[in-house]
């Protein structure tokens, strides 16, 4: 038999060469201002929740996964369940991001809240088209405020693994992912783990494009 971690491995390895596919290639531009902030956090959101989502129905299904789309009640299923991760990518990475780009003691933490809330605003905005009965985006507001409100910017901003940040969106997969129970509760660490590691390169881009002086400068700017 396979060993756990080994299968953690080859899973997570499997799922960063699919998210690489797909991420936006050759964006060398600098992550400067507010809204460019919130634009990448909307877009890295959308592509680990779509594809971590759908990494681990293909490889829970197997080859039944083309025919099971076949079913109206599981493809809803999948939509419901999408926005949800969604929503929980959109936490993690604004967290993430917004601890990153302020790190300046000129800046407070109810700024931080702020511009961490503007950022899953944004992401759920983008994406309203798509918003199905079984999600509310009010609710993914409040538990992101929730959230928001107990955040340690200062550890945020230090960890280096970068993992802190990012607890919401692995649970979420577990938790939605339309898989049964009893097949669901042998997958929760390895799907947990890979999610957490999908994110690693969605990092690595922020931390090698954010100006996070800029985007301080803007924002000191604009309250003066």
């Amino acid at each position: 038999m396979i060993s756990l971690s080994r299968r953690i491995g080859a899973l997570a390895g499997e799922w960063r060469e699919t998210i690489g596919r797909f991420m936006p290639r050759r964006e060398r531009d600098p992550i400067a201002t507010e809204a460019q902030l919130r634009h990448f956090v909307s877009t890295r959101s959308a592509v680990i929740a779509q594809k971590t989502l759908y990494g681990y129905l293909r490889t829970r299904i197997g080859t039944r996964y083309p025919e099971a789309f076949r079913e109206p009640d599981f493809v809803r299923s999948i939509d419901i369940a999408k926005l949800h991760l969604f929503a929980a990518c959109l936490s993690d990475l604004a967290i993430h991001a917004v601890a990153h780009a302020l790190v300046d003691r000129r800046v407070d933490d109810a700024t931080r809240r702020t511009m961490a809330m503007a950022c899953l605003r944004a992401g759920l905005d983008d994406n309203a088209g798509s918003f199905v009965e079984g999600f509310s985006p009010a609710e993914a507001q409040n538990a992101h405020e929730l959230r928001v409100g107990g955040v340690d910017w200062g550890r945020a901003a230090a960890s280096s693994a970068g993992f802190e940040s990012f607890a919401t969106s692995p649970a979420a997969l577990v938790r939605w992912a339309p898989i049964a129970p009893e097949l669901k509760r042998h997958d929760v660490e390895i799907v947990e783990n890979s999610v957490r590691f999908a994110w690693h390169e969605v990092r690595v881009d922020l931390g090698r494009r954010l100006d996070a002086g800029a985007i301080t400068a803007e924002l000191l700017a604009a309250n003066t």
